[in-house]
């Protein structure tokens, strides 16, 4: 494995990060392709795309119809890894458009993303951390519900480029999660950062805190910690796969 105490990116280049404010998913989804396409071909830069989506329901490659809404809710499949998941208003979204290092270990730039994130959490006061075989980012079990998941990972490497990337509940609805199985997990819950801390968190607090650590990981300055695995009786009933890779 890759130290993280180091840059995964493959140009040491600063990072071009673009605030989009709410833009329709189908829309930011071409962006990502042709800023992708732009930074293999070594015409841009290593970009990040931060944004809010209005209410969408996505796809990854491993869902399976049972996961999907049974009401003829609209689904948007997608080339990300991962399964279903829903984006929508008060959820921080963050595409990371990023030429990988060599040797690329996919593996590690998901947990790269997960520390940036556990990070953020910790600077408002929520703790969280990893559960052994699943990705993302997830609070401990406790008497206010079961594990729940804060902010959910599903990205994309092709010609070793990274895109999709993280979602961050920050005050969102959450009841548009009871449409689907978000993740494919049934034996967890999804919850926010306002649910967590009772009160209001929104995207635009939460922004600058992620910005600020998903770049400081990219490049290593946040390095990936061996502690915060939450502790668990039993491995998941789902693992939760979460990249897809493409030369």
């Amino acid at each position: 494995m890759s130290s993280s105490r180091t840059s995964c990116r493959a140009s040491t280049d600063p990072v071009d990060v673009r605030e989009l404010g709410t833009i329709d998913y189908t829309e930011a989804w071409e962006l990502q392709r042709s800023t992708l396409t732009a930074r293999a071909d070594g015409a841009g830069p290593d970009t990040m795309l931060l944004l809010q989506h209005p209410s969408v329901y996505t796809a990854g490659k491993r869902t399976e119809e049972a996961d999907r809404p049974t009401d003829g809710t609209p689904v948007i499949d997608v080339d990300r890894g991962g399964k279903i998941t829903w984006h929508g208003p008060g959820q921080l979204v963050g595409y990371p458009i990023i030429k990988l290092g060599d040797p690329i270990d996919v593996v590690h730039y998901v947990r790269r993303l997960e520390e940036a994130l556990i990070y953020v959490c910790d600077q408002l006061g929520v703790h969280s951390g990893r559960v052994e075989g699943r990705s993302g980012v997830w609070i401990p079990a406790d008497d206010r519900g079961i594990e729940r998941k804060i902010a959910a990972i599903g990205i994309r490497v092709q010609r070793g480029v990274t895109m999709h990337g993280f979602e961050l509940n920050c005050n969102a609805d959450l009841g548009a999660f009871d449409n689907i199985v978000p993740c494919g997990i049934r034996d967890a819950g999804v919850t926010s950062l306002s649910y967590e801390l009772q009160r209001d968190v929104g995207v635009e607090a939460v922004l600058p805190l992620a910005r600020d650590a998903v770049l400081a990981a990219l490049e290593g300055e946040l390095p990936v910690s061996e502690d915060r695995w939450l502790p668990r009786p039993e491995a998941p009933k789902a693992a939760g796969v979460t990249f897809a890779l493409q030369n």
